[in-house]
């Protein structure tokens, strides 16, 4: 089938759609008053409102979909099911919403990291969405929502100056742990699995080249992590005032 006329392109725009107007619903509810005195954090809010809405559904959905079709554990190449297919679909709807939604904003050169995540986590999922290879591997990486829920409820109080807060001082430990069953388990295990396609010409060694990538981010992200919230002397000064945008 060319690839113009597939039918997962409605699917891919229904759920980008989908996003763009759960960001106007959201654009509608109160902010704090830390947030609304300040064009970009506000934007910063809305969109993490966002991420924060997406994070819930596409981690527990992700859950439900290892819980129903366990072999996508094991036969991430292969195993396939409608539910994890439309996940991946909905997901990769989301990236493109942020995507847009970073460009338009003219929030590119603060944002560069994410868009670079971004680029690569749809140029992965393109490949279950497109082929329907690998939607396993594509419904494991989505287990990073998991620990997202807590990530982003940290950004949010951080852009809200709230990290006095006991809701804060806890939720930095349950990040962590989350993080490490979440995010950094199975990315290694992920990154196990693809090894096998070194050196290969395939699709796999694809995906490989990405995770490895994704790989190195994530790490980074991890030592900021550690320091900001656990190491705070030992954080470099930020000279830029908007770096917030991805702490």
């Amino acid at each position: 089938m060319p690839l113009l006329l597939h039918p997962a392109w409605p699917l891919l725009l229904g759920a980008t759609l989908t996003f763009r107007a759960l960001r106007r619903v959201l654009c509608r509810l109160p902010l704090p008053a830390h947030v609304q005195t300040d064009p970009l954090r506000t934007w910063r809010w809305h969109n993490l409102l966002v991420s924060f809405t997406h994070s819930i559904v596409s981690g527990i959905w992700a859950l439900l979909c290892l819980w129903q079709t366990p072999e996508m554990l094991v036969e991430i190449e292969t195993a396939w099911s409608a539910s994890g297919y439309l996940l991946v679909c909905f997901s990769a709807g989301y990236f493109i919403h942020d995507t847009v939604d970073i460009v338009v904003s003219k929030q590119t050169r603060a944002s560069w990291e994410y868009l670079v995540h971004h680029v690569m986590a749809m140029g992965a999922f393109f490949s279950g969405i497109f082929w329907k290879r690998f939607v396993g591997g594509g419904v494991l990486t989505l287990l990073v929502e998991v620990s997202n829920i807590f990530l982003t409820l940290r950004m949010m109080m951080k852009i809200n100056n709230a990290q006095d807060l006991l809701l804060y001082k806890v939720n930095k430990y349950v990040n962590l742990v989350m993080y490490f069953f979440f995010r950094l388990a199975p990315q290694a295990y992920l990154t196990k699995f693809f090894l096998q396609y070194a050196g290969q010409r395939t699709l796999g060694t694809f995906l490989l080249a990405i995770l490895l990538m994704l790989d190195l981010m994530i790490l980074i992200y991890f030592s900021r992590l550690l320091r900001s919230d656990f190491c705070p002397e030992r954080a470099p000064r930020r000279q830029q005032k908007d770096k917030f945008l991805t702490e």
